[in-house]
C-alpha cells in the first residue's frame, strides 16, 4: 500500500511539473550538478563547485541550450578577482558569431562589472554601453540577484529587487542566455537561474 501511494504521488508530481512548465512558469537553467544544458566557447574553464556554476581562466562564454525571445529571468551572481579587473555579464537573445564561435556573442548583455563607468546594471550591445543603470548596487565578492525582463523592444533590469535600467531596442530578436568570463585572474559564479518563456503565455 505504501509503495502504491508513493508511486501515485510521484506520477502526480511529475504530471504537475510538466503541466506547470507547459504553462510558462519558472524553468530552471542550471541543475547545480553539472554542465548539462550548457555549451562553452572560448578559453574560459567552466566547472560546477558546491552547486555553483564557476567560470575562470580566460575569455570565454557558456551558452544555455534554451532559447527564447520574450522572457523574464532571475539568478544569483558573484564576481571576484585576484589582482585583475572583474568583468562579466549575462547575455540574452544571444548567439555565437557564425564566423567565430569563440568571439563575443551577438546579442544583449546585462553587465556585471563594479570598476568602470558602465557598471553592473547597464545594458550593453556588442562592445557598446547602451542602456544606463541608475546606480551601482553591487560589490566584488558579494552575491546579488539579477532580474531581467524583455518583451518586444522593452528591456528592464532589477538588482536585488530594485529597478535600475529601462531601455527600448529591437536589434536582437531571439537567442540563448550566456555567461561571460572576460579575462584571466577573475572568477564569475552563478546559481539559482530560472526563466519564464513569455512566448508561451501569448
Amino acid at each position: 500500500m505504501k509503495k502504491t501511494a508513493f508511486y501515485l504521488t510521484l506520477i502526480l508530481f511529475t504530471a504537475i511539473t510538466i503541466k506547470v512548465d507547459a504553462k510558462g512558469e519558472w524553468i530552471s537553467l542550471f541543475n547545480g550538478k553539472d554542465l548539462t544544458g550548457w555549451t562553452p566557447h572560448g578559453k574560459a574553464t567552466w566547472t560546477v563547485q558546491d552547486g555553483v556554476l564557476v567560470g575562470q581562466g580566460g575569455m570565454g562564454h557558456i551558452y544555455t541550450d534554451a532559447t527564447c525571445s520574450d522572457f523574464e529571468f532571475k539568478g544569483m551572481f558573484r564576481i571576484t578577482s585576484t589582482g585583475a579587473k572583474s568583468n562579466s555579464g549575462l547575455y540574452f537573445r544571444a548567439n555565437p558569431p557564425e564566423d567565430n564561435p569563440d568571439g563575443f556573442p551577438r546579442g544583449y548583455e546585462a553587465q556585471i562589472c563594479n570598476n568602470q563607468d558602465a557598471f553592473t546594471g547597464w545594458l550593453w550591445k556588442p562592445g557598446t554601453p547602451t542602456g544606463k543603470a541608475t546606480e551601482l548596487l553591487t560589490k566584488d565578492g558579494e552575491w546579488f540577484e539579477y532580474r531581467i525582463k524583455a518583451v518586444g523592444d522593452h528591456i528592464k533590469f532589477w538588482i536585488n529587487g530594485k529597478p535600475v535600467m529601462s531601455y527600448e531596442d529591437s536589434e536582437y530578436k531571439t537567442g540563448h542566455f550566456a555567461i561571460q568570463c572576460h579575462n584571466p585572474g577573475m572568477k564569475i559564479e552563478a546559481k539559482d537561474m530560472y526563466y519564464i518563456d513569455l512566448d508561451k503565455k501569448k
